[in-house]
């Protein structure tokens, strides 16, 4: 680990930021960095497609922060359970203010996931479904702006994209399925498999994600990589929905 270039004079004892990459557990004093890329202090040398150096843990001010220091690749970070995400493009760095936060970015088509335990967090995580029904109560029947509901098979379709990476035990790398494997896996055709795909990435893209719209030029898994990512940072899909694969064929 590299020192940071200038030590904050707001550091105490209690400021060290864990890290837990696929069960290898990190800590990070306030003193220093944290660097992810092809080399640094989380290399992951065996990805072409990812920056040499793309992500910093970096303390200052008296806060942890992400900072993006790739040209390309954007990370998403978001709070446990979902409730609060934040896009971090290529020259940008957001404060890490949850106590349980997690990172997830994708390099060629391969997904990874760095889970942070933040120290003395400005704000506390709230569980999904107290945070739901506090929503409910508030909105008194009014839909929320962005809010996305999936159909039955939508939500089968990113479960069977997402299905080796929500298998793990935790946090790590994981290549997604291809659509042939995916389809199978439900019982589909390859047909149907990607006019619900174009379904399911119209809905997310008219919600605001972006990364849901294909285009020529753009690689063939990109749009199921962002799905993908999109889908696990928010929690759209999570461990827990996994046995409703095993009923898609009956």
């Amino acid at each position: 680990m590299s020192v940071a270039p200038t030590p904050d004079d707001n550091v105490t004892g209690k400021d060290v930021l864990v890290i837990d990459f696929a069960g290898e557990i990190y800590r990070v004093e306030p003193t220093q960095t944290f660097t992810v890329g092809r080399e640094g202090d989380l290399a992951l040398s065996d990805n072409p497609f990812l920056h040499r150096k793309f992500l910093v843990f970096e303390f200052q001010n008296g806060l942890w922060w992400v900072h993006n220091q790739g040209s390309r690749l954007g990370a998403t970070v978001a709070d446990m359970a979902g409730a609060s995400r934040a896009w971090v493009t290529p020259g940008v760095r957001v404060p890490m203010v949850f106590g349980q936060m997690a990172v997830v970015f994708s390099a060629g088509s391969t997904t990874y996931e760095i889970l942070a335990e933040v120290p003395c967090p400005s704000y506390e995580n709230r569980d999904p479904e107290e945070a739901e029904a506090a929503e409910a109560d508030s909105d008194a029947g009014q839909a929320t702006m962005g809010m996305v509901v999936l159909t039955e098979s939508q939500k089968l379709l990113i479960l069977s994209l997402a299905e080796p990476w929500l298998r793990r035990a935790g946090t790590g790398t994981v290549s997604l399925p291809r659509n042939v494997d995916a389809a199978a896996r439900l019982g589909w055709g390859i047909t149907r498999f990607n006019r619900k795909l174009d379904n399911v990435c119209d809905k997310l893209d008219r919600a605001g994600v972006k990364g849901m719209r294909g285009g020529a030029g753009s690689h063939a898994s990109h749009r199921r990589v962002q799905l993908v990512e999109y889908a696990l940072s928010s929690r759209l899909v999570t461990p827990e929905d996994l046995p409703l694969l095993d009923g898609a064929h009956e």
